[in-house]
């Protein structure tokens, strides 16, 4: 089955990018042959992230002017206007066509309601609703009408968690779509678990024990409870390091990351919150897999990536007390609220101070098998919704 991508740039959305090439590895890696994406990409993507993709097996690469996006977004609003008016955005169907494509996978883009696929729409979370502060007007109803529209067209919709399940039938109650949860699980290709970490982490200058937040710095990713939880730290007589890394785009907030770092500065705790700027995945892996624990202090995830990867190699947490955390952990985890710095200082002295020394961990027994359903649960799911259309 050719399944239709559209290329997600880490630019814009790490998260977005990290779960389609997490999808592909694990469907080369578990199901060979039953999955060819398709990846449709615009010619100013950024050519090292096409790359990696394309040398996935089995992955393909269109490039086409046609998935062009602004710098703001994912797609150009005329893209889903014309969906709208027609029915139908002719430029990308017939692209679709000429390299004979099965399905449409959408992910924050509408294809319309004409479109001539069996399509699977993915709600990766339900952000505008459930923080619309965060939103102007026009991007709130934006991306609402997107969804709505998908949700009209009769589009089965896609969701990675029993928590966002409940939003949308709290959100849109009337939606009468087939929806399935598919959780996904990461399995790092062992090509990136090569790099030696205390070599990574001394090219930082890191010390030996250190937390890890690998979040871009978006307002709702909430750093600002880290650097409030380190002043109360540091106010207790403890030095501790929380190395971020990550995007420091906002076109929500522009300014956001060099207002935050102003604010690090002026507190004095330029040697505590280290921004160590956008990292190459192998470097990811391997300070996540030396680290005292990863820290994810979201104020609303759909099913964290980094949540996954930690518990890949069994790294101890601390999250946002986020219903979707609790789910994707059974518990396994420290938690704090969102507004809490206290609950989190109390976590961060307490791993800190702990007597177990702290080394480069493999990657666990069971990710195996979590990984094999989550191809399974995708997998199936695409052939049931190509089954159904057929029958229509």
């Amino acid at each position: 089955m050719r399944i239709a991508f559209a290329n997600i740039p880490c630019g814009l959305w790490a998260g977005g990018y990290n779960y389609q090439r997490n999808l592909f590895e694990a469907l080369n890696r578990y199901e060979p042959g039953t999955v060819t994406p398709v990846l449709f990409a615009g010619t100013a993507d950024e050519d090292g992230e096409i790359a990696a993709l394309a040398g996935i097996p089995a992955v393909e690469v269109v490039r086409s002017p046609v998935f062009d996006h602004p710098a703001t977004g994912l797609a150009y609003p005329s893209d889903l206007a014309r969906a709208i008016a027609f029915g139908l955005d002719g430029p990308a169907v017939a692209e679709f066509k000429t390299h004979k494509i099965d399905m449409v996978f959408e992910a924050a883009r509408f294809f319309g309601w004409r479109l001539p696929f069996p399509a699977i729409a993915w709600f990766p979370d339900f952000q505008h609703r459930l923080l619309p502060h965060l939103f102007s007007r026009s991007a709130y109803w934006r991306r609402d009408l997107g969804f709505r529209v998908q949700i009209a067209s009769g589009r089965h919709i896609m969701l990675s968690s029993n928590n966002a399940l409940g939003d949308f039938r709290r959100f849109y109650p009337r939606a009468s779509n087939g929806v399935s949860v598919v959780r996904f699980a990461t399995e790092p290709p062992a090509g990136l678990l090569t790099t030696n970490p205390s070599e990574v982490i001394a090219s930082y200058g890191l010390p030996h024990r250190y937390f890890y937040l690998p979040n871009q710095f978006w307002r709702h990713k909430n750093h600002q409870v880290v650097i409030d939880a380190l002043a109360l730290v540091k106010r207790r007589g403890l030095d501790i390091v929380v190395a971020a890394s990550g995007s420091t785009l906002d076109y929500r907030e522009p300014g956001l990351f060099e207002a935050m770092m102003r604010e690090v500065k002026a507190r004095g705790l330029e040697t505590n919150f280290r921004h160590l700027g956008m990292v190459p995945l192998d470097h990811v892996y391997a300070l996540l897999r030396a680290s005292m624990a990863l820290i994810n202090p979201s104020e609303c995830e759909g099913w964290s990536t980094s949540v996954e990867e930690a518990k890949s190699f069994g790294v101890p947490m601390i999250l946002s007390d986020l219903d979707v955390h609790r789910e994707q952990t059974a518990g396994q985890a420290r938690y704090f609220g969102i507004r809490d710095s206290d609950a989190l200082a109390n976590h961060l002295l307490q791993v800190a101070q702990s007597a177990d020394p702290v080394a480069s961990r493999d990657i666990l027994p069971n990710l195996e098998e979590r990984v094999k359903a989550f191809v399974a649960d995708f997998t199936r799911l695409t052939a049931d919704v190509v089954k159904s259309s057929a029958v229509r």
